[in-house]
C-alpha cells in the first residue's frame, strides 16, 4: 500500500464522517417539521403541493395506509416509465430520432429505475432520447431514492413512538425528502460538475467527421447529481462515470465519489436526532465503517498495479475506491470496468453487495437493513443469555423476528434462483463474453447487483434479453417491496409497543461490544448465503 493510496483513502473518509454531522442534523429537522433555512424558502412550495394534490400534512397513516400509498405511488410510476420508454418515438426531444425501446427492454428499465436499482443493460447515448432521460429516469431517480429515505423515517418514528398507531405520513416524508434535501443537494452539486465540465445541454449529437462518427451531448451534469446522491447510479452515458463528458477531471471524480455514501452515511445521524439518544446512530454508523474500511483497504490493496480497464486520469486508488464505495452503497455507477479487475479485486465489489446493502446502502434502504440486523442481533444475544431481546427499549417478539427474517433471506433468494436459471437457460449463456469461473462471475455479479438493488454492471456480459430482463426485474421488485413492506409492517408494531425502561439486563446498542456483534451478524449472513456460489466464481478463478 502507497503513501499516495493511504493518502487518498484518509482525505475521503474524513470529508464523509466531517460532512455526517451537519447533513444528519439538517435532515432529522426536516422530517421532525423544525425550522430551517431550507422550510423558509420552500415552505410555501411544500403548502401549494399540498393543496393541489388533496393530501393533509397533518394526517398520520396506520403502517398498512403508508404501505399501501407507498405502492400505488411506485406502481403508478412505474406505468409512466414503461409507457415513456414504448412511445418514445413519437415523443418530443429526441434528435437521434431513436425507435420505441422492446417490451422486455423496457419493463427491465421501468422497474430499475422505479426501484432504485438503475440497472443498465443498454446503452444510453444510443437508446435514450432526452424527454425520456429527463422525465422517465431523472423523476425516477429522485422519487425511489425519497421513498426509501421516508421507509427509514417511518421505522425510526415506529421505533421512537410509545404507544401509537401510526407511523407519519408518506407523502410528507416524500415531499420532504426531494424538496429539502434531494434537490437542493443535487443543483449545488450540478453546478460545481458543470464547473468542471460535465456537459449540461438539449443540443443534437456533433458530427466529428464524414464516416459518420458523431460526439454525443445531453442534459448529463442534471442526471448525474441525483444518480449519486440518490445512490441510483444509472449512467447517462453506456460507460457511466468513466466517461468524461459524466466525469472529467479528478476533483469531479471526488464530489461524485463522496456524493455516493453522502446520505447514506449522514442518515445515521439523522436516525439517532429522531430516537432522541445519537449514540445509536454513531453505533450503527460505526458497525457500517467496521466493514467497509477493511474491504476498501483491500480493494486498493488488490488493484495497485493493475490499469486495465481504468482511466489514465483517475488511475488505480480512484478506480478501486469508487467501486468500493458504488458497491457498498447501493449505488451502482462505475468509473472503470470490474470485468478487468483481478479476481479478488472483482471479490470485494460482489461481497459488499451480497452483504444486503446494509454497509451505507441505498438512500435510506441501507440503514433499514442494518437496523433489521440489529434487530437480529440483540435476538441472538438474548437466545445466549436467556433473556426477552429488545432494541431501543422495544421488546423483539415472534413478529418482529419473522419480518426480520423475510426482509433478510429474500435477497439471497432473488439472487441465487435468478443465476441458476441463467446458468441452465442457453439464451441466457449465449451473451457470455467468457466461460469458465469468470463467466459464471460474470452472471452472478449481474444478478447479485439486479438482487440487491445496486445496479452495477460487471460487463463482459449481454444481459439484454428477455429472460435476463424477466428474472431480474422481478429479482428488483422482490428486493426493493419484500424488505420495504416487512420494514413498515415491524415499525407499525413496534410504534404500538410500550418503551420499556433499561435495567441491568438490557443489552447496550450503543457500545464497541454491541458494533461487533452487529458487524460481524452481518458478515455472517452475506458469507453464508454466498460462499458456495463466491467459491465458484472469483475464488477458483483466483486459485487456478
Amino acid at each position: 500500500m502507497t503513501g499516495n493510496a493511504i493518502l487518498q483513502m484518509g482525505v475521503f473518509l474524513t470529508a464523509l464522517l466531517v460532512s455526517m454531522k451537519p447533513l444528519g442534523r439538517y435532515m432529522a429537522d426536516v422530517y421532525e417539521g423544525g425550522p430551517t433555512w431550507a422550510t423558509r424558502i420552500l415552505g410555501p412550495l411544500e403548502r401549494l403541493l399540498y393543496r393541489t394534490c388533496g393530501v393533509r400534512p397533518e394526517a398520520s397513516m396506520t403502517w398498512r395506509e403508508y404501505a399501501k400509498s407507498l405502492l400505488w405511488f411506485n406502481g403508478l410510476g412505474l406505468l409512466a416509465v414503461y409507457a415513456m420508454l414504448r412511445l418514445q418515438n413519437a415523443l418530443p426531444w429526441n434528435p437521434r430520432g431513436f425507435p420505441a425501446v422492446a417490451p422486455h427492454t423496457a419493463f427491465n428499465i421501468a422497474v430499475s429505475f422505479v426501484t432504485n436499482t438503475n440497472w443498465q443493460n443498454y446503452s444510453g447515448e444510443a437508446t435514450l432520447g432526452y424527454f425520456v432521460q429527463m422525465l422517465g429516469l431523472t423523476v425516477q431517480n429522485f422519487v425511489s431514492a425519497a421513498t426509501g429515505m421516508a421507509v427509514m423515517v417511518a421505522l425510526a418514528r415506529g421505533l421512537a413512538s410509545r404507544m401509537a398507531n401510526a407511523i407519519g405520513n408518506f407523502w410528507v416524508d416524500l415531499t420532504r425528502s426531494v424538496l429539502y434535501v434531494l434537490l437542493p443537494l443535487s443543483v449545488v452539486l450540478a453546478l460545481l460538475l458543470v464547473s468542471q465540465g460535465v456537459i449540461q445541454n438539449t443540443h443534437d449529437y456533433l458530427r466529428m467527421d464524414a464516416s459518420g462518427q458523431v460526439l454525443p451531448m445531453g442534459p448529463a451534469a442534471s442526471q448525474v447529481a441525483i444518480k449519486q446522491l440518490g445512490t441510483n447510479g444509472g449512467g447517462f452515458f453506456s460507460t457511466n462515470s468513466a466517461h468524461p463528458f459524466e466525469n472529467p477531471t479528478p476533483l469531479a471524480n471526488f464530489l461524485e465519489m463522496l456524493s455516493i455514501l453522502l446520505i447514506p452515511a449522514a442518515l445515521c445521524y439523522t436516525f439517532g436526532r429522531m430516537l432522541r439518544d445519537t449514540r445509536q446512530g454513531w453505533a450503527l454508523a460505526a458497525a457500517m465503517l467496521v466493514i467497509f474500511v477493511p474491504l476498501l483497504w483491500l480493494e486498493v490493496g488488490f488493484e495497485n498495479g493493475n490499469m486495465e480497464g481504468k482511466e489514465v486520469r483517475f488511475g488505480t486508488v480512484d478506480s478501486a475506491m469508487w467501486a468500493a464505495a458504488t458497491t457498498a452503497a447501493s449505488n451502482g455507477s462505475v468509473n472503470a470496468m470490474h470485468d478487468s479487475f483481478t479476481p479478488l479485486g472483482g471479490l470485494i465489489p460482489l461481497f459488499l453487495m451480497q452483504l444486503s446493502e446494509v454497509v451505507f446502502g441505498g438512500v435510506g434502504s441501507g440503514l433499514y437493513g442494518m437496523v433489521l440486523f440489529a434487530i437480529v442481533a440483540v435476538f441472538l444475544a438474548g437466545l445466549m443469555v436467556g433473556r426477552t431481546p429488545e432494541y431501543l427499549g422495544k421488546k423483539i417478539e415472534a413478529y418482529e423476528m419473522k419480518m426480520a427474517s423475510i426482509a433478510i433471506l429474500v435477497s439471497p433468494l432473488a439472487v441465487l434462483v435468478g443465476t441458476a436459471i441463467a446458468v441452465i437457460s442457453p439464451s441466457a449463456l449465449a451473451g457470455l463474453a467468457n466461460r469458465g469461473a469468470h463467466g459464471f462471475n460474470e452472471i452472478l455479479y449481474a444478478f447479485t447487483s439486479m438482487g440487491n438493488n445496486n445496479g452495477s454492471a460487471f460487463a463482459g456480459y449481454n444481459a439484454n434479453i428477455p429472460l435476463v430482463n424477466i428474472t431480474g426485474a422481478i429479482a428488483m421488485l422482490l428486493s426493493r417491496y419484500a424488505v420495504a413492506l416487512p420494514v413498515l409492517a415491524m415499525a407499525g408494531s413496534l410504534a404500538r409497543k410500550k418503551i420499556i425502561p433499561a435495567s441491568a439486563g438490557t443489552l447496550p446498542t450503543h457500545t464497541p461490544l454491541f458494533v461487533a456483534l452487529l458487524a460481524s451478524v452481518v458478515v455472517l449472513v452475506g458469507a453464508l448465503a454466498y460462499i458456495p456460489a463466491v467459491a465458484l466464481g472469483p475464488i477458483v478463478e483466483a486459485i487456478r
